[in-house]
């Protein structure tokens, strides 16, 4: 079961610029614009959101020229719109025209040259472009630290994002610092008790939680959930991503009982804050129809993850990779029930959205490929589950690295393919490789 709380990288949207080269009532209506776009990107409302910026980019344009930083401002807004909705061939050439806006008209070293290069390195990271991301967020916290300081709250979102990387690479020793380094920054500038700390907090928490260190992991994460409640209000989204990690903790661990109701917490908060149909609720009913798998209550499961779905393909169109995540999960609740026929069709179109949205490497179709073999290993088709097990497996180690968790995974899945045709050395071969890499990550 894929886990949908994953660390909180930095979301950098732009909305002010100088007003001395505008009309005054020009300035106001671009300003306005901006503000409208960022209302409807928080509230889910995407597709009003790039209409309603499609319009500050026509207006900035039209009244300061094609090459001027508020044009750039325009243009970083508008991307990350269509990268929230997958659609990264189109925000990759705004993030990139903006980018070149601010290096020339302020500067390699300005801050917001630093900004676009953070918003282009996330869009890379998203697309499992990981090798291209990471010079990118190299180069960002450079120059926030020459221009800002070692110490200042931007650097701390910088190394936040750098440490992100690190993490879904599975470089658990290199994250670690850098977040550590982010918490001392926030704590010592804004105080212990302010989001900021509690962002550091729970990625912190993130990184314990996958080493299997819960003792560690838990404190974190109610001292990050008391931080949140007592700065935003019981009722903030934050407030819900907090609880979201608790629970995701008590269920790592087995304890259901404990998790259900702060699952429940978290999605009733996002339900009342963002409304019914809001990507974060669909995230919610992921998770509490996850802790219904774990727990065998298939039925209660599955009209959850169903929801989900439709949330994500109304708000977020039919080939979000999001989408795909919700067909895994409503597929795998198939198999587990022995449905496979069920199971096929939606593990094939979780695959093909995979595979259109994010390219044929990314990791997440490594994600689809395993899926669709386990269920073929399981129907005794090992002629067609082989190569989709052997292909997650390239791809992962191409991606992520050949001692990451996910190609331990993978080479655990290949090995029990090769124990149900009676490979038995070949099995064990890749079953040691396995167990070798899960000792590099202790």
């Amino acid at each position: 079961m894929k886990k949908t709380q994953t660390v909180s990288m930095v979301f950098l949207l732009v909305l002010l610029a100088t007003s001395l080269v505008f009309a005054e009532n020009t300035f106001v209506e671009w300003k306005t614009l901006n503000q409208k776009v960022a209302e409807l990107y928080h509230a889910g409302n995407y597709d009003n959101g790039v209409a309603v910026g499609k319009k500050a980019l026509e207006l900035a344009e039209k009244s300061v020229g094609s090459c001027h930083p508020s044009v750039a401002t325009s243009l970083n807004n508008l991307a990350l719109l269509y990268r929230v909705q997958g659609k990264y061939a189109q925000a990759e050439p705004l993030y990139k025209r903006s980018l070149v806006i601010y290096e020339k008209a302020l500067g390699p070293d300005h801050l917001m040259v630093a900004t676009s290069l953070n918003n282009l390195a996330l869009l890379y990271h998203d697309e499992g472009r990981y090798l291209e991301a990471e010079p990118l967020f190299n180069r960002a916290l450079a120059i926030c630290e020459k221009t800002l300081g070692p110490d200042h709250p931007v650097v701390a979102k910088s190394l936040n994002n750098l440490a992100g990387l690190h993490y879904v690479l599975g470089r658990y020793a290199e994250a670690e610092p850098l977040f550590k380094r982010a918490l001392a920054i926030y704590e010592k500038t804004l105080g212990p008790d302010h989001p900021a700390v509690a962002t550091s907090l729970n990625n912190l928490a993130l990184i314990y939680h996958d080493e299997g260190r819960y003792t560690q992991a838990e404190p974190l994460c109610k001292c990050a959930l008391a931080i949140r409640e007592k700065a935003l209000g019981p009722d903030h989204p934050e407030v819900a991503m907090s609880l979201n990690n608790l629970a995701e903790l008590y269920r790592a661990q087995g304890k259901y009982k404990q998790a259900e109701p702060i699952y429940r917490r978290a999605l009733a908060i996002n339900e009342k804050t963002m409304g019914a149909n809001h990507p974060e609720v669909g995230m919610g009913l992921n998770n509490l129809g996850a802790l219904y798998y774990f727990q065998n209550r298939y039925v209660e499961a599955e009209p959850l993850y169903k929801r989900a779905l439709a949330i994500y393909e109304k708000t977020l169109g039919p080939d979000h990779p999001k989408v795909a995540t919700s067909l895994n999960n409503l597929a795998l609740l198939y198999r587990v029930q022995e449905k496979y026929t069920k199971a096929e069709p939606i593990y094939q179109r979780a695959l093909a959205i995979n595979e259109k949205s994010l390219g044929p490497d990314h990791p997440e179709v490594a994600t689809s490929l395993n899926n669709l073999a386990e269920l073929y290993r399981f129907e005794e088709k090992y002629a067609k589950a082989e190569p989709l097990y052997k292909r997650a497996l390239e791809i992962n180690e191409k991606m992520l690295g050949s001692n990451h968790p996910c190609v331990a995974m993978n080479l655990d899945n290949l090995a029990a393919l090769y124990r149900d045709t009676k490979r038995d050395k070949e099995a064990e071969t890749l079953e040691l490789r396995a167990a070798s890499i899960r000792v590099t990550q202790q």
